[in-house]
């Protein structure tokens, strides 16, 4: 029986204007919440078993692909894991307004507007927010990669959070770097120090630039690398 109290265009305009932007979700991501939506939530199940096998043919995507998705949703809280057997999944889907991500940002939304760039809103501002703010983040880097060094052009180049959003990592300056897809794609979850010291491994750092990413680490976290804030 479906839940007559659950307004699906509320959750869909709240999945994308407020929850995927601040957890940085990709298009396969959405295909696959909207999926497992579809199917639970809204049909008014709470738990939902369902296989890799199922999820790739209803959302035309490869195994490995709702795999890695699956993986992400239940690492930010979008997804809670009741049972995982050879069988398949159990899960409960969130719904945006139960996330604390989604509460925040409506808290946000309500509260008067800081003074323009001032030292306190800075430390307040979501660089994910608006594209400006994204921009700058790449501007402070000179439009270098953070970890790698390697020069960037702008299809080709992304941000990356130094905690990862699964760990808890926020959207503040302090905390994302602008670095190509390669160095994004290699460090994953783990730590920016384990990924700067695997490129020395590589050889794609030399000793000094190892040492100089390492002190721009503590710079960051610092708070000693604001960017070129845009104007209003």
């Amino acid at each position: 029986m479906k839940n007559s109290k659950l307004n699906a265009a509320q959750v869909c305009k709240d999945f994308e204007d407020l929850l995927a932007p601040r957890l940085s979700f990709s298009v396969n991501d959405r295909v696959v919440y909207y999926h497992l939506f579809r199917h639970s939530r809204l049909e008014g199940k709470v738990q939902f078993p369902f296989t890799m096998s199922w999820l790739a043919r209803g959302t035309g995507l490869c195994r490995q692909t709702v795999r890695e998705s699956v993986r992400c949703l239940i690492a930010r809280g979008v997804l809670n894991l009741t049972e995982r057997s050879k069988v398949g999944y159990i899960v409960r889907v969130r719904l945006p307004e139960e996330l604390r991500a989604v509460r925040d940002a409506r808290t946000a939304a309500s509260r008067p507007e800081p003074p323009p760039h001032s030292a306190l809103s800075i430390e307040d501002t979501d660089f994910q927010q608006t594209q400006p703010l994204r921009r700058s983040i790449h501007k402070r880097e000179r439009d270098h990669c953070f970890y790698c060094l390697r020069r960037l052009n702008h299809r080709k180049r992304c941000l990356d959070h130094v905690v990862p959003r699964a760990r808890s990592g926020s959207n503040s300056y302090r905390n994302l770097v602008s670095c190509c897809l390669d160095c994004n794609s290699k460090k994953g979850e783990r730590s920016a120090e384990e990924l700067l010291r695997e490129l020395f491994r590589d050889r794609r750092l030399s000793d000094e630039e190892l040492t100089g990413r390492l002190r721009a680490l503590d710079d960051l976290a610092a708070g000693k690398l604001t960017p070129p804030l845009p104007v209003r």
